[in-house]
């Protein structure tokens, strides 16, 4: 929906300048691919008795043996107002952050299923 309003803008407001069509053009490309990164790779995460599958990047997937995995916690802060929570796994090399539209589930449910898979 966004990539499409950005069109709609760039008709509505800038019917003959070069510039701020391409500027949409470009924004509406990016705002695409990040949508169809979604659509292509809904599983950000994957856990088995043996590790977990973690999604890097645009597409990318990097296992993590049981072992690798330091610490899972759910990272809850308060800013302006609003509450996030997000589900950290540190990796001892890396951190990764899962939101809740990204595991499809609430970050405490998976760190809870995460933890019976761990041990």
């Amino acid at each position: 929906m966004g990539a499409v309003a950005v069109v709609v803008l760039a008709v509505a407001f800038a019917p003959g300048d070069p510039i701020r069509w391409a500027l949409a053009a470009l924004i509406s490309s990016g705002l695409a691919l990040w949508a169809l990164r979604d659509v292509l790779v809904p599983v950000r995460l994957a856990a088995d008795p043996d590790g977990i599958t973690v999604v890097t990047g645009f597409a990318r997937r990097r296992r993590l043996p049981w072992s690798a995995v330091e610490r899972v916690r759910v990272d809850r802060t308060v800013r302006r107002g609003l509450r996030s929570e997000l589900l950290e796994i540190d990796a001892g090399d890396a951190i990764y952050l899962f939101g809740a539209h990204e595991l499809g589930a609430l970050p405490d449910d998976v760190a809870t299923e995460l933890s019976a898979l761990q041990t």
